[in-house]
């Protein structure tokens, strides 16, 4: 569990999102709370529920990339479910558990990499040595051997070590040896969801799988390279204590784990005005017992609920949060909006984050020895027209500057292996030519931006 302070965590978070500073400071509160839950009296402990969050604006502003961000950050397990799902036929009820199982799995998965990792090298030496079993083998048969002759006289001692030098030194990589690799069984179509069946203790991929038999390893040649690798893989997971994993996961999922709840005002009865209003009342009811707390059995065992954080987001342009039922409104008591970006917003995502647009395409062409350059009046008028195509079309927030950037960088992504020119600089008059026409087509910057 990080240790951040709330100050700390929206620092971070600025290197990557810009603006939306309220919605910074909620999930930074909400993520320190849980650091001080920690602290707090065990007798007390279990009694303090975390702080979720509805973040209210429209698509392309920030809401998801926060949430993802903070989970990165304290290295929590954190999964994003769209609510709308739930209304689908064949998604009513019993499958909104889904997600917590979804959520265990993933956390699982991060454990057993980490572990897989702090293994590595103990994994490798292992498969190393028998590497050099399969080079140098044994004599089959000892029985026949003089006893006061070497055991080892068909190895010479110093053997083995060339042959070990040599090896870590990749001299042997494309020499060819046999190796039992195990073959991959045809993937099984899914007829039945194991969703809502595990609280009965059934799973039926696994009895399936148990009545359908493995595929057995098959010898074949492969190259001392692409061997090593398969047995140092095959090591570092028999090296793994899965059933620590699996407890410790548990662990974290319900005191670490984020759950982004997209597209909650979806499951509104307002939202739309098409299907029924019930159904979606329905999947709110669903949700509540899991917000609130509760147990969801899964095959690895059971998960509680209570301290998991969950964080909703919705455009809200037909209803409004007020119009959830009560007892779900309730147990998410801070609400946040988001506001719409426009060009200041627009100019500090092309430039200023760790990961801005810009300094991604221009990374992407050197890797072709083409250098770019970006001058600020290009900028700002790659800024002007995302705020204006935003403002006639659908706003689409910060989505839109991928499409430009796209469409405007066309040209040098499809020549840049060829061009002779390998320095270029983006002005104000390039990006007018590119946009011009479009522009000015308010029916061809629909389709085209």
């Amino acid at each position: 569990m990080s240790d951040l302070t709330p100050a700390q965590i929206v620092k971070e978070l600025d290197k990557y999102i810009i603006g939306q500073d309220k919605a910074k400071r909620s999930v930074a509160i909400a993520l320190r709370n849980r650091w001080r839950r920690r602290n707090v009296d065990a007798e007390l402990r279990e009694e303090i529920s975390p702080k979720n969050i509805i973040l209210i604006g429209p698509t392309g502003v920030g809401k998801t990339e926060i949430a993802r961000r903070l989970a990165r950050l304290t290295d929590s397990p954190f999964i994003k479910v769209e609510a709308s799902k739930f209304t689908e036929v064949g998604y009513v009820g019993r499958d909104v558990e889904s997600m917590v199982r979804d959520l265990l799995a993933l956390s699982i998965n991060m454990i057993k990499a980490r572990e897989q990792e702090s293994v590595k090298n103990k994994a490798r030496s292992i498969a190393e040595e028998q590497i050099l079993d399969i080079l140098l083998p044994e004599p089959k048969d000892r029985s026949d051997m003089d006893p006061d002759e070497n055991p080892d006289a068909s190895v010479p001692p110093n053997t083995r070590e060339k042959l070990r030098n040599m090896l870590r030194n990749g001299k042997l990589d494309n020499r060819y040896v046999d190796l039992d690799v195990p073959e991959k069984s045809m993937p099984m179509v899914e007829i039945f969801s194991s969703a809502g069946m595990e609280e009965m203790g059934i799973n039926f991929k696994d009895i399936l799988g148990n009545m359908i038999p493995k595929g057995a390893g098959k010898k074949r040649k492969v190259k001392v390279s692409e061997a090593l690798e398969i047995l140092a893989q095959e090591e570092a997971q028999r090296l793994v204590d899965m059933d620590r994993v699996i407890v410790e996961a548990i662990e974290k999922t319900e005191q670490s784990g984020i759950i982004f709840l997209d597209e909650i005002d979806k499951i509104t009865g307002k939202e739309g005005g098409s299907g029924p209003d019930i159904s979606r009342e329905g999947v709110q009811r669903d949700l509540l017992p899991i917000v609130e707390g509760s147990t969801v059995t899964t095959k690895y065992g059971p998960v509680k609920t209570d301290h998991i954080l969950f964080i909703a987001s919705g455009a809200f342009h037909v209803s409004k949060p007020s119009d959830l039922i009560p007892e779900l409104q309730g147990r998410f008591p801070i609400r946040v909006a988001l506001h719409s970006l426009g060009k200041q917003e627009f100019v500090r995502i092309l430039t200023e984050p760790r990961n801005a647009l810009l300094l991604q395409y221009i990374a992407l062409l050197r890797t072709e020895g083409v250098h770019v350059a970006f001058d600020d009046a290009a900028i700002e008028t790659i800024a002007q027209v995302a705020e204006e195509v935003n403002n006639h079309t659908e706003n689409i927030g910060a989505r839109r500057l991928h499409t430009l950037m796209e469409h405007l960088l066309e040209d040098i992504l499809f020549d840049a292996p060829d061009m002779a020119e390998k320095n270029m600089t983006i002005d104000q008059a390039y990006v007018d030519a590119k946009f011009r026409d479009i522009k000015e087509d308010e029916d061809l910057s629909r389709y085209i931006l």
